[in-house]
Protein backbone atom coordinates (compact mmCIF):
# COMPACT_ATOMS: atom_id res chain seq x y z
CA UNK A 1 0.00 0.00 0.00
CA UNK A 2 1.44 3.35 -0.98
CA UNK A 3 -0.01 6.79 -0.54
CA UNK A 4 1.02 9.93 -2.37
CA UNK A 5 3.10 11.87 0.06
CA UNK A 6 6.00 13.58 -1.70
CA UNK A 7 6.71 14.75 -5.22
CA UNK A 8 10.16 13.88 -6.47
CA UNK A 9 11.79 17.20 -5.57
CA UNK A 10 9.79 18.06 -2.45
CA UNK A 11 11.48 18.16 0.91
CA UNK A 12 10.79 15.05 2.97
CA UNK A 13 10.33 16.08 6.63
CA UNK A 14 11.80 14.05 9.46
CA UNK A 15 8.34 13.37 10.85
CA UNK A 16 4.89 13.97 9.41
CA UNK A 17 2.37 12.95 12.07
CA UNK A 18 -1.15 11.89 11.16
CA UNK A 19 -3.62 12.59 13.93
CA UNK A 20 -7.40 11.98 13.76
CA UNK A 21 -9.22 14.36 11.42
CA UNK A 22 -12.17 16.60 12.27
CA UNK A 23 -14.74 13.95 11.39
CA UNK A 24 -13.13 11.45 13.76
CA UNK A 25 -13.15 14.03 16.57
CA UNK A 26 -16.65 15.40 16.07
CA UNK A 27 -18.51 12.86 18.19
CA UNK A 28 -16.11 13.36 21.10
CA UNK A 29 -16.26 17.15 20.80
CA UNK A 30 -20.04 17.04 20.94
CA UNK A 31 -19.78 15.01 24.14
CA UNK A 32 -17.58 17.76 25.60
CA UNK A 33 -20.16 20.37 24.57
CA UNK A 34 -22.93 18.37 26.25
CA UNK A 35 -21.04 17.68 29.49
CA UNK A 36 -19.43 21.15 29.75
CA UNK A 37 -16.55 19.73 31.75
CA UNK A 38 -13.32 20.64 30.07
CA UNK A 39 -10.59 19.44 32.43
CA UNK A 40 -10.07 17.99 35.95
CA UNK A 41 -10.27 14.41 34.72
CA UNK A 42 -13.61 14.73 33.02
CA UNK A 43 -15.53 11.84 31.45
CA UNK A 44 -13.40 11.68 28.31
CA UNK A 45 -10.12 11.71 30.24
CA UNK A 46 -11.35 8.88 32.46
CA UNK A 47 -12.55 6.95 29.42
CA UNK A 48 -9.18 7.52 27.79
CA UNK A 49 -7.43 6.11 30.86
CA UNK A 50 -9.67 3.04 30.73
CA UNK A 51 -8.90 2.55 27.02
CA UNK A 52 -5.15 2.76 27.65
CA UNK A 53 -5.45 0.35 30.57
CA UNK A 54 -7.36 -2.13 28.40
CA UNK A 55 -4.65 -1.90 25.74
CA UNK A 56 -2.05 -2.62 28.44
CA UNK A 57 -4.08 -5.40 30.03
CA UNK A 58 -4.20 -3.74 33.46
CA UNK A 59 -6.87 -2.30 35.75
CA UNK A 60 -8.27 1.13 34.89
CA UNK A 61 -6.89 2.65 38.08
CA UNK A 62 -3.35 1.70 37.01
CA UNK A 63 -3.34 4.50 34.39
CA UNK A 64 -3.33 8.19 35.30
CA UNK A 65 -3.52 10.58 32.36
CA UNK A 66 -1.39 13.72 32.26
CA UNK A 67 -1.16 16.90 30.24
CA UNK A 68 2.21 15.90 28.76
CA UNK A 69 4.84 13.23 29.05
CA UNK A 70 6.96 15.65 31.08
CA UNK A 71 4.07 16.31 33.49
CA UNK A 72 3.58 12.55 33.83
CA UNK A 73 7.24 12.15 34.73
CA UNK A 74 7.14 14.98 37.29
CA UNK A 75 3.97 13.52 38.81
CA UNK A 76 5.52 10.05 39.03
CA UNK A 77 8.64 11.43 40.73
CA UNK A 78 6.70 13.50 43.29
CA UNK A 79 4.38 10.59 44.04
CA UNK A 80 7.24 8.12 44.40
CA UNK A 81 9.67 10.10 46.50
CA UNK A 82 8.10 13.44 47.34
CA UNK A 83 10.07 16.67 47.25
CA UNK A 84 13.66 15.58 48.05
CA UNK A 85 16.32 17.09 50.31
CA UNK A 86 18.26 19.88 48.66
CA UNK A 87 21.30 17.71 47.99
CA UNK A 88 19.41 14.79 46.41
CA UNK A 89 20.25 13.82 42.86
CA UNK A 90 18.36 12.14 40.08
CA UNK A 91 20.54 9.62 38.26
CA UNK A 92 19.73 10.33 34.60
CA UNK A 93 21.29 8.84 31.47
CA UNK A 94 23.16 11.41 29.41
CA UNK A 95 21.71 9.76 26.30
CA UNK A 96 18.11 10.92 26.44
CA UNK A 97 15.87 13.81 25.45
CA UNK A 98 16.38 16.82 27.69
CA UNK A 99 12.85 16.53 29.17
CA UNK A 100 14.07 13.72 31.44
CA UNK A 101 16.51 15.95 33.28
CA UNK A 102 14.21 18.97 33.24
CA UNK A 103 11.42 16.92 34.84
CA UNK A 104 13.82 15.84 37.58
CA UNK A 105 14.69 19.46 38.26
CA UNK A 106 11.01 20.40 38.40
CA UNK A 107 10.53 17.66 41.00
CA UNK A 108 13.38 19.14 43.06
CA UNK A 109 16.34 16.94 42.08
CA UNK A 110 19.77 17.77 40.75
CA UNK A 111 20.35 15.69 37.60
CA UNK A 112 23.50 13.57 37.80
CA UNK A 113 24.41 12.41 34.31
CA UNK A 114 25.73 8.89 33.79
CA UNK A 115 26.59 6.80 30.76
CA UNK A 116 24.45 4.11 29.14
CA UNK A 117 25.16 0.54 28.09
CA UNK A 118 26.35 0.15 24.48
CA UNK A 119 23.89 -2.58 23.45
CA UNK A 120 20.68 -1.35 25.07
CA UNK A 121 21.51 2.40 24.89
CA UNK A 122 19.98 2.58 28.38
CA UNK A 123 20.80 2.52 32.07
CA UNK A 124 21.14 -1.05 33.32
CA UNK A 125 20.91 -1.72 37.06
CA UNK A 126 23.77 -4.23 37.15
CA UNK A 127 26.07 -1.74 35.41
CA UNK A 128 25.54 1.17 37.81
CA UNK A 129 28.78 1.58 39.70
CA UNK A 130 28.63 1.45 43.50
CA UNK A 131 28.24 4.93 44.92
CA UNK A 132 26.60 6.32 41.76
CA UNK A 133 23.44 6.79 43.81
CA UNK A 134 23.38 7.57 47.54
CA UNK A 135 20.46 7.48 49.98
CA UNK A 136 17.81 10.01 48.95
CA UNK A 137 18.70 9.85 45.27
CA UNK A 138 16.24 8.90 42.55
CA UNK A 139 17.19 6.67 39.60
CA UNK A 140 15.48 7.37 36.26
CA UNK A 141 16.00 4.68 33.61
CA UNK A 142 14.92 5.82 30.15
CA UNK A 143 13.45 3.86 27.24
CA UNK A 144 15.68 5.19 24.41
CA UNK A 145 13.73 5.63 21.19
CA UNK A 146 10.92 3.53 22.66
CA UNK A 147 13.09 0.57 23.70
CA UNK A 148 11.04 -0.32 26.77
CA UNK A 149 12.61 -0.78 30.21
CA UNK A 150 11.92 -4.13 31.90
CA UNK A 151 10.52 -4.02 35.42
CA UNK A 152 12.28 -7.04 36.93
CA UNK A 153 15.88 -5.84 37.03
CA UNK A 154 14.92 -2.47 38.45
CA UNK A 155 12.59 -4.07 41.00
CA UNK A 156 15.53 -6.11 42.26
CA UNK A 157 17.72 -3.01 42.28
CA UNK A 158 15.12 -1.06 44.25
CA UNK A 159 14.75 -3.82 46.85
CA UNK A 160 18.50 -4.30 47.29
CA UNK A 161 19.46 -0.61 47.42
CA UNK A 162 16.38 1.16 48.78
CA UNK A 163 16.60 3.75 46.00
CA UNK A 164 13.46 5.14 44.44
CA UNK A 165 13.04 4.31 40.73
CA UNK A 166 10.85 6.01 38.12
CA UNK A 167 10.98 4.89 34.49
CA UNK A 168 10.84 7.48 31.72
CA UNK A 169 9.02 5.32 29.16
CA UNK A 170 8.84 8.11 26.57
CA UNK A 171 7.80 6.55 23.26
CA UNK A 172 7.57 2.96 24.52
CA UNK A 173 3.75 2.66 24.42
CA UNK A 174 3.92 0.12 21.58
CA UNK A 175 6.30 -2.15 23.46
CA UNK A 176 4.18 -1.97 26.62
CA UNK A 177 1.06 -3.03 24.71
CA UNK A 178 2.91 -5.95 23.14
CA UNK A 179 4.50 -7.26 26.36
CA UNK A 180 2.85 -5.71 29.43
CA UNK A 181 3.93 -8.62 31.61
CA UNK A 182 7.54 -7.53 31.19
CA UNK A 183 7.18 -3.76 31.08
CA UNK A 184 4.19 -2.92 33.33
CA UNK A 185 4.45 -3.30 37.10
CA UNK A 186 4.62 -1.44 40.36
CA UNK A 187 7.54 0.77 39.29
CA UNK A 188 5.82 3.77 37.65
CA UNK A 189 6.34 4.27 33.92
CA UNK A 190 5.74 7.72 32.45
CA UNK A 191 4.62 7.65 28.81
CA UNK A 192 4.45 10.49 26.30
CA UNK A 193 1.55 10.93 23.88
CA UNK A 194 3.12 13.93 22.17
CA UNK A 195 2.40 14.44 18.49
CA UNK A 196 5.86 13.05 17.64
CA UNK A 197 4.99 9.67 19.13
CA UNK A 198 3.41 6.69 17.34
CA UNK A 199 0.33 6.94 19.57
CA UNK A 200 -0.64 10.54 20.21
CA UNK A 201 -3.17 12.78 21.91
CA UNK A 202 -1.43 15.76 20.22
CA UNK A 203 -0.10 16.66 23.67
CA UNK A 204 -0.43 14.38 26.65
CA UNK A 205 0.93 11.44 28.56
CA UNK A 206 0.19 9.06 31.40
CA UNK A 207 1.70 7.22 34.32
CA UNK A 208 1.25 3.45 34.51
CA UNK A 209 1.70 1.56 37.79
CA UNK A 210 0.06 -1.49 39.30
CA UNK A 211 0.72 -0.11 42.81
CA UNK A 212 -2.72 1.31 43.70
CA UNK A 213 -1.50 3.46 46.57
CA UNK A 214 1.16 4.96 44.31
CA UNK A 215 -1.41 5.53 41.55
CA UNK A 216 -3.51 7.58 43.97
CA UNK A 217 -0.45 9.63 44.96
CA UNK A 218 0.29 10.27 41.27
CA UNK A 219 -3.24 11.59 40.80
CA UNK A 220 -2.77 13.86 43.80
CA UNK A 221 0.64 15.00 42.54
CA UNK A 222 -0.89 16.02 39.20
CA UNK A 223 -3.82 17.87 40.80
CA UNK A 224 -2.41 20.38 43.30
CA UNK A 225 -2.19 17.67 45.95
CA UNK A 226 -5.98 17.22 45.88
CA UNK A 227 -7.87 13.95 45.68
CA UNK A 228 -11.35 13.91 47.23
CA UNK A 229 -11.14 17.29 49.00
CA UNK A 230 -9.73 20.74 48.29
CA UNK A 231 -6.84 20.03 50.60
CA UNK A 232 -3.24 19.90 49.34
CA UNK A 233 -1.68 16.83 50.92
CA UNK A 234 1.66 16.56 49.06
CA UNK A 235 4.19 18.24 46.80
CA UNK A 236 2.38 18.61 43.52
CA UNK A 237 1.77 20.45 40.27
CA UNK A 238 -1.05 20.97 37.78
CA UNK A 239 -0.53 18.29 35.15
CA UNK A 240 -3.98 17.05 34.15
CA UNK A 241 -5.09 16.08 30.64
CA UNK A 242 -7.76 18.34 29.14
CA UNK A 243 -10.95 16.89 27.69
CA UNK A 244 -9.96 18.17 24.25
CA UNK A 245 -6.68 16.27 24.28
CA UNK A 246 -8.52 13.26 25.68
CA UNK A 247 -10.81 13.48 22.64
CA UNK A 248 -7.78 13.33 20.34
CA UNK A 249 -6.42 10.43 22.37
CA UNK A 250 -9.68 8.48 22.17
CA UNK A 251 -9.91 9.04 18.42
CA UNK A 252 -6.28 7.91 18.12
CA UNK A 253 -7.20 4.76 20.06
CA UNK A 254 -10.07 4.15 17.63
CA UNK A 255 -7.59 4.33 14.73
CA UNK A 256 -4.65 2.67 16.47
CA UNK A 257 -4.82 -0.66 14.62
CA UNK A 258 -4.66 1.12 11.26
CA UNK A 259 -1.97 3.58 12.38
CA UNK A 260 0.18 0.81 13.80
CA UNK A 261 -0.20 -1.26 10.63
CA UNK A 262 0.87 1.72 8.50
CA UNK A 263 3.94 2.34 10.68
CA UNK A 264 4.80 -1.36 10.46
CA UNK A 265 4.57 -1.18 6.66
CA UNK A 266 6.97 1.76 6.58
CA UNK A 267 9.41 -0.06 8.87
CA UNK A 268 9.25 -3.22 6.75
CA UNK A 269 9.80 -1.28 3.52
CA UNK A 270 12.77 0.53 5.04
CA UNK A 271 14.26 -2.77 6.18
CA UNK A 272 13.65 -4.49 2.84
CA UNK A 273 15.07 -1.68 0.72
CA UNK A 274 18.06 -1.17 3.01
CA UNK A 275 18.86 -4.88 2.83
CA UNK A 276 18.69 -4.72 -0.96
CA UNK A 277 21.10 -1.79 -0.90
CA UNK A 278 23.48 -3.66 1.40
CA UNK A 279 22.79 -1.51 4.47
CA UNK A 280 20.15 -3.55 6.26
CA UNK A 281 22.33 -4.39 9.27
CA UNK A 282 22.63 -0.71 10.12
CA UNK A 283 18.89 0.06 10.23
CA UNK A 284 16.94 0.31 13.47
CA UNK A 285 13.19 0.26 12.89
CA UNK A 286 10.22 -1.20 14.75
CA UNK A 287 10.10 -3.44 16.69
CA UNK A 288 13.70 -2.64 17.70
CA UNK A 289 12.58 0.97 18.27
CA UNK A 290 9.18 2.66 18.33
CA UNK A 291 7.37 3.01 15.02
CA UNK A 292 7.87 6.79 14.99
CA UNK A 293 11.64 6.30 14.56
CA UNK A 294 13.91 5.06 11.79
CA UNK A 295 17.58 5.21 12.73
CA UNK A 296 20.69 4.50 10.71
CA UNK A 297 23.76 3.50 12.75
CA UNK A 298 26.89 4.83 11.09
CA UNK A 299 30.34 3.39 11.71
CA UNK A 300 31.69 6.66 13.06
CA UNK A 301 31.12 10.41 13.21
CA UNK A 302 32.78 10.97 9.84
CA UNK A 303 30.35 8.65 8.08
CA UNK A 304 27.46 10.27 9.94
CA UNK A 305 28.53 13.72 8.74
CA UNK A 306 28.77 12.46 5.16
CA UNK A 307 25.33 10.86 5.48
CA UNK A 308 23.76 14.05 6.81
CA UNK A 309 25.26 16.00 3.91
CA UNK A 310 23.88 13.47 1.44
CA UNK A 311 20.40 13.60 2.99
CA UNK A 312 20.39 17.39 3.16
CA UNK A 313 21.50 17.63 -0.45
CA UNK A 314 18.58 15.40 -1.45
CA UNK A 315 16.08 17.61 0.44
CA UNK A 316 15.58 14.98 3.14
CA UNK A 317 15.38 16.20 6.71
CA UNK A 318 17.28 14.45 9.48
CA UNK A 319 17.55 15.18 13.17
CA UNK A 320 19.65 14.28 16.19
CA UNK A 321 16.68 13.52 18.45
CA UNK A 322 18.86 13.53 21.59
CA UNK A 323 21.28 16.19 20.41
CA UNK A 324 24.87 15.49 21.34
CA UNK A 325 23.95 14.20 24.81
CA UNK A 326 22.59 16.06 27.82
CA UNK A 327 26.06 17.18 28.84
CA UNK A 328 26.36 19.20 25.61
CA UNK A 329 23.25 21.29 26.28
CA UNK A 330 24.15 24.77 27.51
CA UNK A 331 22.02 24.37 30.65
CA UNK A 332 23.88 21.21 31.69
CA UNK A 333 27.34 21.92 30.28
CA UNK A 334 28.69 23.08 33.65
CA UNK A 335 27.39 20.05 35.58
CA UNK A 336 30.02 17.59 36.70
CA UNK A 337 29.83 14.06 35.36
CA UNK A 338 31.98 11.04 34.80
CA UNK A 339 33.19 9.72 31.45
CA UNK A 340 30.38 9.35 28.88
CA UNK A 341 32.04 7.44 26.02
CA UNK A 342 28.94 5.44 24.96
CA UNK A 343 26.72 8.51 24.96
CA UNK A 344 29.22 10.47 22.88
CA UNK A 345 29.63 7.57 20.47
CA UNK A 346 25.90 6.98 19.97
CA UNK A 347 25.07 10.68 19.69
CA UNK A 348 27.54 11.13 16.85
CA UNK A 349 26.67 7.92 14.93
CA UNK A 350 22.88 7.55 15.02
CA UNK A 351 21.21 9.39 12.18
CA UNK A 352 17.42 9.71 12.19
CA UNK A 353 15.55 9.16 8.93
CA UNK A 354 12.03 10.36 8.03
CA UNK A 355 8.93 8.53 9.24
CA UNK A 356 5.23 9.02 8.54
CA UNK A 357 2.33 6.57 8.45
CA UNK A 358 1.83 7.46 4.78
CA UNK A 359 5.49 7.63 3.76
CA UNK A 360 5.28 6.15 0.30
CA UNK A 361 7.62 3.80 -1.53
CA UNK A 362 8.99 6.53 -3.77
CA UNK A 363 9.98 8.61 -0.75
CA UNK A 364 11.61 5.59 0.91
CA UNK A 365 13.53 4.89 -2.31
CA UNK A 366 14.82 8.50 -2.29
CA UNK A 367 15.91 8.17 1.31
CA UNK A 368 17.63 4.83 0.78
CA UNK A 369 19.46 6.17 -2.27
CA UNK A 370 20.70 9.17 -0.28
CA UNK A 371 21.82 6.88 2.54
CA UNK A 372 23.65 4.60 0.11
CA UNK A 373 25.42 7.58 -1.41
CA UNK A 374 26.32 9.15 1.92
CA UNK A 375 27.42 5.94 3.56
CA UNK A 376 29.78 5.28 0.67
CA UNK A 377 31.53 8.64 1.12
CA UNK A 378 34.28 8.42 3.76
Amino acid sequence: MTGKMQARDERIPILRPRLPDADALLGYLRRIDAARQYTNWGPLALEFEARIAAMLGCDADAVISAGSGTAALVGAMLATAGRPPAAAAAIVPAFTFVATALAAEQAGYRPRLVDVAPASWALEPERLEPGTAVPGDLVVPVAPFGRAVAQDGWSTFRRSTGHHVVIDGGASFEALTENPGRFVGDIPVALSFHTTKSFSAAEGGCVVTTDRALARRVREALNFGFFDARNCVRASTNGKLSEYHAAVGLASADAWAATHADLRRVAEEYARRMRAAGHGARMQVMPAVAGCYALYACVDAAEASALVRSLTGAAIETRAWYGEGLHRHTWYASRSHGPLPVTEDLATRLVALPVAPDLDDAAIDRIVAAVAQGAAVR
